[in-house]
């Protein structure tokens, strides 16, 4: 791109404020022009001070490195000289280019006067499904040399790549993209404007690139229709030989493990008979594919999918990205295969082209269109889940969502989702989530009557999803949300816009205008009164305290339920008032420019929401004739703005047979399978919560033989006794046990919490110690992103340690020696006050059964071997299994949990002891 000189720089400092004397130990200024990197300028300087050793360990600089370095006053004019006619470019700026400012302010120079570019701001819109963008991650996803992260050379070159990477993607866009990235650019917070205007006007040399379809105007990559094959002709095999050798070609060094055989000959037999079966299936066997060989054999028999379904959508894109193509070798044949989601999941095309004719003002929603408008020139599948997001851009993302399967005419064969649902009436395996299966939705109806069989694999994970899918949530920081979006009247909001229309129209009414605001102002009375109770001081003293927030059983409040009937009455009035108040523009709606119909359909969407929460509010605070628990849950340091509301069922059983009745009724193979599934001291104790039927046997197969001869348990006998010490004298003793051990194993480590506030005051101890330093803390609740984006971030840093709760306990793979040791906090018992295990506790002690024994053992023991399972993935791995928890050995029903684990050497040591060991292990 001609004409654009970029002075790319990058400082480290001893510290992030110059006003209180932190200063520059190294600069660094990489100049582009015409896209190409010219000239380099790298100087170390002086801070006149010793340099922290944190930084000193940051940087691997060094007081012999800046010694006979200049200070910076001496420099200033010179850096202030070569930036001047440039553009400022850094990877954050309000760092870099601040800092630059206030220093040059110190040595009595003028500020610096220029356009700047920020490359994080302008990544993460060119690159809208990064991982991260913290350079080191970001770099390193698109094959950016950094050699030396938190270097001022490195950093200012791998930046100044960066850019130029950004730009070059730039340049690849179609020009309707760009005209509207242009257009929104001027609201961005750096002079993005100037890099999508050249690049515009270049573009409009160019014809648009065939690759794109449109859709009202806008480039998208459409996704891709399976087309039908020609006849495919495959048996399955009968002997142990044919077996073998199809693995063989499938994996070259692979090795015949009998259970892996017993597997596929069971599923084989119960998608064929139409039975259900419970298969428990050790790490290392190759559990998906011995599924998915059987599978595919009957899909293609039948001409009839079989459905497979697992926990979370990153496990359905797994299987898809990485086991289909081995089966596929496998058979010799071509698999197909699809992933389907729910339909929220997916993007709807027509409600993001309203949105961007609607005039969308806030920074957040158009920096979030910029990321989508790039996004759709990329995405194969529409799958919103691929996007990187800030918290606003989230809020902006929901309201783009498909929420319907009615389909405009202009939607029709190409909207995501209707693509994703045609591909399962072709495909031979489809991929989805338990959540999807446990809906009442279409998508669920259409590829379960199509299918001829079913694999729940991670079927331990079906009962919390079976909750989860039927919980029924009141938020009360979305309800204020969405009461804003319809009833304030600020000049940019839609009530505002949606009057001016009428106005324009000689469609207004003062009268109207009026009721609307009357109305809309006795629900907000109602509704805050009802909030007030809620919240008020009866709630706090009743519920149960845990650190600073309040759990609380809704019938524990005394509460006139006449308060509830009145919000729910007001609510009813508002929407009809709503409604009625744009029934003459709905008359005239073809007179509407599309902007203006653009705002009308913003209008009932948001009416449309409102209906959706008058469903929650009977649900939740009306209806007492379903069954179900309903709590109250609050942060007393954020009153009322934390105040959740939250109804789940008590049992699962029910719940899961009826989702699942359209199968057992049709008489489909039902196959359930996972690592755990059992307990020693109760064998149908998951089978139970599934709702299995009785005579449904466990079948349960052995790892293979040394497949844990790498692994090692401690049991740390000098750790106090959590019950008989404060949680702050346990945190500090955990915090001692986490930094001993990653010292030793040079971090790789996961640590596992059964408490989010434990977690954050050992992470925030261990932080505030400085001993971990070198290492990457990464945090859930703490750290942002996703589980698997903090997994993603675990595995690329080779300093790092991960603090987990409760869903890192399962479900996540860090093969080899990614992963070298696990420390187990406390024993994974759920919280007496947690909700729905408070009330299905209750509900076993009424029917006469010890509640302990009978539920909260059994579920422990379960979650102790999911966590062991994280460590062990292949017969390869090494690994130390590290439990602080002394109750392991001190109370009765330690035993239990130690029989449920892999036959491994268990050892009683002191942490010293420990210490030692692990030290000698590396040595050798």
């Amino acid at each position: 791109m001609e004409n654009l000189k970029f002075a790319v720089v990058d400082l480290e400092t001893t510290g992030h404020s110059p006003e209180k004397g932190d200063r520059i130990i190294q600069i660094a200024i990489m100049f582009i022009e015409n896209g190409i990197l010219t000239n380099e300028y790298v100087r170390f300087v002086n801070p006149g001070q010793e340099i922290p050793v944190f930084i000193q360990e940051l940087t691997d600089i060094t007081k012999d490195d800046v010694k006979d370095a200049p200070l910076f006053e001496k420099i200033a004019h010179e850096v202030r000289d070569l930036l001047d006619g440039w553009m400022f470019a850094a990877h954050n700026t309000n760092f870099d280019l601040t800092f630059l400012q206030k220093e040059f302010q110190r040595c009595g120079i003028p500020r610096w006067q220029g356009k700047q570019i920020d490359t994080v701001e302008f990544s993460k819109i060119m690159f809208p499904s990064a991982v991260s963008y913290r350079l080191k991650e970001l770099t390193e996803e698109l094959g950016i040399e950094l050699s030396a992260a938190h270097r001022a050379d490195d950093d200012a070159r791998a930046t100044a790549n960066l850019l130029l990477k950004c730009i070059e993607k730039v340049t690849c866009l179609p020009e309707q993209t760009l005209a509207r990235l242009h257009k929104r650019s001027f609201s961005m917070k750096t002079d993005l404007s100037v890099i999508f205007y050249l690049a515009l006007v270049e573009n409009r040399k160019k014809t648009l690139n065939p690759h794109f379809s449109q859709f009202r105007g806008i480039p998208y990559r459409q996704a891709i229709l399976m087309k039908e094959l020609s006849p495919r002709k495959i048996v399955y095999p009968t002997s142990l030989d044919e077996k073998d050798q199809l693995l063989i070609q499938a994996y070259p060094s692979y090795e015949s493990r009998s259970a892996q055989l017993q597997f596929m000959d069971a599923a084989w037999e119960s998608l064929k008979s139409g039975t259900e079966i419970m298969v428990e299936v050790p790490t290392g066997i190759g559990k998906t594919v011995s599924y998915l060989l059987p599978a595919t054999v009957r899909a293609v028999e039948t001409k009839k999918a079989v459905i497979v379904s697992t926990y979370t959508n990153h496990l359905a894109d797994k299987i898809m990205a990485e086991e289909i193509d081995v089966v596929s070798k496998a058979l010799s044949i071509p698999v197909r295969a699809t992933v389907l989601k729910g339909r929220s999941n997916y993007i709807s095309l027509m409600k993001f082209a309203e949105l961007l004719l609607s005039g969308e003002s806030s920074y957040d929603n158009i920096f979030t269109e910029m990321q989508l408008l790039v996004w759709l020139t990329e995405t194969m599948t529409g799958d919103l889940n691929e996007l990187n997001l800030s918290g606003g851009g989230m809020l902006y993302i929901d309201r783009i969502r498909k929420r319907s399967s009615v389909l405009a005419e202009d939607e029709i064969g190409v909207d995501y989702h209707q693509i994703a649902l045609e591909n399962c009436r072709h495909a031979d395996i489809v991929i989805t989530n338990h959540a999807l299966l446990l809906s009442d939705g279409s998508s669920k109806q259409q590829i379960v009557g199509e299918s001829s069989g079913l694999i729940i694999d991670e079927a331990h994970q079906f009962i919390h999803a079976a909750y989860k899918t039927n919980e029924i949530i009141f938020s009360y920081t979305n309800w204020k949300y969405v009461m804003g979006q319809i009833g304030s009247e600020a000049d940019d909001q839609i009530s505002r816009r949606i009057e001016e229309i009428l106005i324009r129209k000689r469609l207004h009414r003062s009268r109207e205008r009026s009721n609307l605001s009357s109305e809309f102002d006795k629900f907000t009375s109602a509704f805050d009164a009802a909030i007030q109770l809620l919240t008020g001081s009866e709630s706090a003293q009743r519920g149960h305290v845990k650190g600073s927030r309040i759990h609380i059983a809704l019938e524990d409040i005394s509460a006139d339920s006449t308060l509830f009937k009145t919000v729910f009455q007001s609510m009813n009035e508002f929407i009809e008032t709503a409604s009625a108040y744009v029934k003459r523009l709905d008359r005239e709606v073809e007179s509407l420019s599309n902007k203006e119909q653009a705002i009308l359909a913003e209008w009932h969407y948001w009416i449309d929401e409102f209906r959706v929460k008058v469903g929650e509010w009977v649900e939740l605070f009306l209806d007492q004739e379903t069954g179900g628990t309903v709590w109250i849950e609050q942060d007393q340091r954020s009153i009322p703005g934390s105040l959740t509301v939250i109804k789940s069922p008590i049992d699962s059983a029910p719940v899961i047979r009826k989702a699942l009745d359209s199968f057992f009724s049709k008489e489909k193979g039902v196959i359930w399978t996972s690592g755990t599934l059992s307990v020693k001291s109760d064998e149908r104790f998951v089978a139970r919560q599934l709702g299995v039927a009785p005579e449904v046997p466990v079948m349960k197969l052995l790892a293979p033989e040394h497949f844990y001869t790498g692994a090692q348990i401690f049991l740390i006998d000098d750790m106090p006794n959590i019950q008989q010490v404060a949680q702050q004298e346990y945190v500090e003793e955990v915090a001692e046990a986490i930094v001993q051990t990653v010292m030793v194993t040079e971090g790789r480590l996961f640590v596992l919490f059964t408490s989010q506030d434990m977690l954050n005051q050992t992470h925030e101890l261990i932080s505030d110690s400085g001993l971990l330093e070198d290492y990457a803390l990464i945090a859930q609740g703490i750290s942002s992103g996703s589980r698997y984006r903090l997994l993603k971030s675990f595995r690329q840093y080779e300093k790092a340690v991960l603090f987990g709760t409760n869903s890192f306990w399962e479900g996540v793979d860090v093969p080899g020696n990614a992963l070298s040791a696990i420390i187990i906090v406390r024993l994974p018992f759920s919280s007496p006050t947690e909700p729905v295990f408070k009330a299905k506790t209750a509900q076993l002690n009424k029917m006469g059964k010890n509640a302990f024994t009978a539920y909260a053992l059994p579920e422990a023991i379960l979650r102790l071997r999911q966590g062991f399972g994280r460590l062990i993935r292949s017969s390869s791995d090494t690994g130390f299994f590290i439990i602080l928890d002394r109750r392991i050995e001190t109370k009765s029903y330690g035993k239990k949990f130690l029989e449920a684990l892999p036959d491994v050497p268990v050892k009683k040591v002191s942490l010293a002891r420990m210490v030692d060991e692990l030290n000698n292990c590396y040595n050798k």
